[in-house]
């Protein structure tokens, strides 16, 4: 990655973090957004709230960027009864508006690159259907398919467009799922591969669709979920 400048929204916790960290130690130069400064991490950091709109954002871009990874998400889990509009509204803005608008600031810098990756985040939930999911899975669908129609619209500038869908990954966005003991040994049996995912099973694989490794790869959805979504 020595070369690249990459744009990171969402780095300060979790998957974003492990990435930010994985990058870095590739040489990579950072750009991170968000409303906290990622802690251990050099870049150039800017202020955004991704339910707020991305303003001048595209002003404190550099030229050029080499890839653009969108880390925001949520987890709702509540039955359907319990769920307000504003609930699935406010699922869509982090998850797909504020990826919408991060990718509006940044596309004249990743044209630019003319070899350029978008990486954005669905889950699994998106594919299976899964009880409790239901505004976090209409959100990470609509991510679905905005990868698989900016992968075709972004195809003649160079520019790669792909999503990773995990499966229950061990992040302070989902400490309510694997609180204690018991939750996490829960967890572990649901998945094939007999374990939840870490932070740094997720990053890897963004960290690859990123790179120019992964320069014949676009308009994917890839699985890194420990099998659950396709193994029974």
């Amino acid at each position: 990655m020595q070369g690249k400048t990459i744009f990171i929204i969402g780095a300060s916790s979790g998957i974003g973090h492990a990435l930010a960290t994985t990058l870095q130690a590739q040489g990579a130069t950072l750009i991170t957004a968000g409303r906290r400064e990622p802690e251990g991490i050099q870049s150039t950091h800017l202020n955004w709230d991704v339910t707020q709109p991305a303003g001048d954002l595209a002003k404190q871009l550099p030229d050029t960027i080499h890839g653009l990874v969108y880390c925001p998400g949520t987890i709702n889990l509540k039955p359907f009864q319990r769920l307000s509009v504003a609930d699935y509204q406010h699922d869509l803005q982090v998850n797909v508006l504020g990826a919408i608008g991060a990718i509006h600031a940044a596309f004249p810098a990743l044209k630019k690159a003319k070899g350029a990756s978008v990486v954005l985040f669905s889950t699994v939930a998106a594919k299976l259907g899964m009880s409790l999911h239901s505004s976090v899975g209409i959100a990470k669908s609509a991510v679905e398919g905005l990868t698989k129609s900016l992968a075709a619209e972004f195809a003649p500038s160079l520019i790669r467009v792909n999503a990773v869908a995990p499966s229950l990954t061990d992040t302070p966005l989902a400490h309510f799922l694997l609180g204690d003991d018991t939750k996490r040994e829960a967890a572990n049996k649901r998945h094939p591969l007999g374990r939840f995912g870490a932070p740094t099973d997720i990053a890897n694989m963004a960290a690859f669709l990123v790179s120019d490794q992964a320069a014949w790869i676009t308009g994917q959805i890839v699985g890194v979920d420990g099998g659950m979504g396709s193994v029974k």
